[in-house]
């Protein structure tokens, strides 16, 4: 969440950063914030008053007793007694204060990076890299090739799933109801496949693996801020109040909360391998057909912690690290700023990266890789220690997905369809054992 420090130094700044993200009555909210903080204050400036001032009759009460002023001994016990309970009283309206404080605060989304752009819809995120281009049949781009432009092969990847029998989802609704796939056969060598494609690929990069557990208590959904912002997309185990997660991001980042690292061990790389469990908006039509909208999908993440002078440079190295497995896949990528309106609650700058289907001739999100600068580590209160004074500071968290697997494996399927069936990028086949789907 946001600080005090950063909403009564730079209000201004602050209000013009949330109607950049498109909050709503965003001047009434820090208004709020800042006059609840007021009385907080006003009633810690009073208890201490009352306090230095209980301390300086209660040391003069033995020296009335023993100068024998008994009467006015006794009325200054009194006083001091009046003052206690008038502190009981500051101190419910101070503790009831500093809560009504830490609840706006955790409905105030994080303000946007400068270099952010204005918008409040997808069609504004700005376009920043892409390796697709116009191209004739054959045509090499980057390091994949596309499906001919005149090909008769746009098949989607539900069809090639069932043709090859690689993904049932009638199997999957009759198990536990759609949005569960089942894998078979090839199709499930396939996704353990790219796990653990993406997880020896993260190592390589340096982050250590983490197994975290996949269901979270609500502690570790406020931390990340998923609660209680998305309190309503998430599956809640009532009886134990447990969350399933939604991504590795919210257990691995969680394992930092309460914790004052220290500066030479920063920044911290790591990646974790979990399935993930969204309870998405119910919708129809192509657009969530198939793998294109689940409410179980595996995912591997990569989170790194951070200081804030170098957060920036772990951002971009993330961002390379993520664009190197799509080239390494052959697919055709691009990477997208996101405008204010569309970032995340909690992220200061974020970066889509779509797949190219070409069988459904639109881009399919596959990445999302942000910097919540100090946004998360409030709510976790996730500190360093720095090297050179000792002060000790917020971190900068970061997370990305490296990668969420079914709409890159409905991208494989649908841009490697040959006459002779679904070649797999070179890339995976070691892990395979195969070439070709058939």
């Amino acid at each position: 969440m946001l600080t005090l420090k950063q909403i009564t130094e730079n209000t201004e700044q602050v209000i013009a950063g949330l109607e950049k993200k498109h909050f709503e009555n965003a001047r009434a909210a820090i208004d709020e914030v800042i006059a609840v903080d007021k009385r907080r204050r006003e009633a810690q400036q009073a208890l201490d008053q009352n306090l230095s001032e209980a301390k300086k009759m209660a040391s003069q009460i033995g020296m009335l007793m023993k100068q024998g002023k008994k009467d006015e001994a006794e009325q200054a016990k009194a006083a001091v007694s009046e003052l206690k309970e008038k502190n009981k009283q500051l101190e419910a309206e101070k503790a009831a204060a500093e809560t009504e404080v830490s609840t706006l605060l955790c409905q105030i989304p994080n303000i946007p990076y400068d270099e952010v752009p204005e918008g409040g819809r997808a069609e504004d995120n700005r376009v920043v890299k892409s390796n697709l281009r116009e191209c004739v049949a054959g045509d090499t781009v980057g390091n994949w090739t596309t499906v001919p432009a005149n090909s008769e092969a746009k098949v989607p990847h539900w069809e090639l799933a069932k043709k090859y029998n690689l993904i049932d989802l009638d199997l999957g609704v009759k198990i536990t109801g759609a949005g569960f796939p089942v894998y078979i056969g090839k199709g499930a060598q396939l996704q353990r496949a790219l796990i653990n494609f993406f997880l020896d690929e993260a190592r390589k990069s340096g982050y250590t693996e983490i197994m975290p557990p996949t269901v979270v208590n609500a502690a570790s959904g406020y931390g990340t801020g998923q609660l209680p912002d998305k309190e309503g997309q998430m599956y809640h185990c009532e009886v134990d109040d447990l969350y399933l997660i939604p991504t590795a991001e919210v257990p691995v980042t969680n394992i930092y909360r309460d914790v004052i690292l220290d500066e030479k061990d920063l920044p911290i790389k790591n990646c974790a391998y979990t399935q993930c469990f969204r309870r998405e908006a119910g919708s129809y039509g192509k657009e969530v057909r198939g793998l294109n909208r689940l409410h179980e999908f595996s995912k591997i993440e990569i989170v790194r912690i951070d200081k804030p002078s170098h957060s920036r440079e772990s951002h971009k190295e993330m961002l390379e690290h993520v664009e190197g497995l799509l080239k390494k896949l052959e697919l055709p990528y691009r990477i997208l700023l996101l405008c204010g309106g569309d970032q995340s609650f909690t992220s200061a700058i974020c970066y889509d990266f779509e797949v190219y289907s070409e069988a459904q001739e639109r881009w399919l999100e596959v990445s999302s890789v942000s910097n919540f600068d100090t946004y998360q580590a409030n709510r976790l209160k996730c500190r360093y220690r720095r090297s050179e004074d000792k002060k000790i500071e917020l971190c900068h968290t970061l997370n990305g997905s490296a990668l969420a697997l079914p709409r890159i494996v409905a991208a494989i399927l649908e841009n490697n369809q040959t006459p002779d069936g679904i070649r797999m990028p070179k890339v995976l086949v070691p892990y395979l054992g195969f070439e070709i789907i058939d």
